[in-house]
């Protein structure tokens, strides 16, 4: 768990703090909670997500449960570099890193060696449970990594998967609980054995038809 034990802004050091999980288990909410604490302590902060996160809204950084901040639109990693001021702030967030290029860890040390507090909130794997984009490098890098779970849709464990539940193969899909669902190691593996096995059911069958 994260503690808050670098308060002193005197002294110019900055680190990068990696929230991570899986669909539905926080992530946005653990970020969003950190930019509010700095800001009750009257921090300069700066918060991004990526353009083209718009589920909820296009300028603002909004989780599940609703909860939601005001924050900057960007099209790629080096546009934050743009907007953000190295001599007075002190705190920037980025949501969805995961939908970021591999620029962005490049981004992140920047904006550390410079003095600033960054915290990234993203996906650690696709819906395939493969790491996703550049968030093992982030991972690697960063002083603090906070993976949070969500509970399993089928047995109610902890939950680190984020199953698709439509047909689209494509790394990245915008969705909600019409498109993602969480699930346990257990039951994300029945899952995808059972998916496998109607998708091979489903290849004979067409093989047979043209035969």
């Amino acid at each position: 768990m994260f503690l808050e034990n670098k308060a002193n802004r005197n002294i110019n050091r900055g680190w990068i703090e990696v929230v991570c999980g899986s669909m539905f288990s926080g992530k946005t909410e653990e970020l969003l909670r950190r930019i509010r604490r700095a800001n009750f302590a009257n921090q300069k902060i700066e918060l991004f997500k990526p353009a083209i996160d718009v589920r909820y809204a296009e300028e603002e950084v909004v989780s599940h449960d609703s909860t939601s901040m005001i924050s900057t639109p960007v099209h790629n990693s080096a546009e934050i570099l743009i907007y953000v001021n190295l001599d007075t702030v002190e705190v920037v967030g980025i949501d969805e890193v995961q939908f970021f290029d591999e620029g962005i860890v490049d981004v992140c040390n920047k904006l550390a060696d410079n003095g600033i507090r960054v915290i990234v909130a993203g996906l650690d794997m696709d819906y395939t449970g493969k790491p996703f984009a550049s968030m093992p490098q982030l991972m690697a890098v960063a002083e603090y990594v906070t993976k949070t779970h969500a509970i399993c849709v089928k047995c109610g464990d902890l939950a680190q998967y984020s199953h698709r539940l439509v047909a689209n193969k494509k790394q990245v899909l915008l969705g909600e609980k019409d498109s993602y669902e969480p699930l346990c190691r257990h039951c994300y593996n029945e899952v995808r054995r059972m998916e496998e096995d109607e998708n091979s059911k489903d290849f004979e069958e067409k093989e047979e038809i043209l035969e």
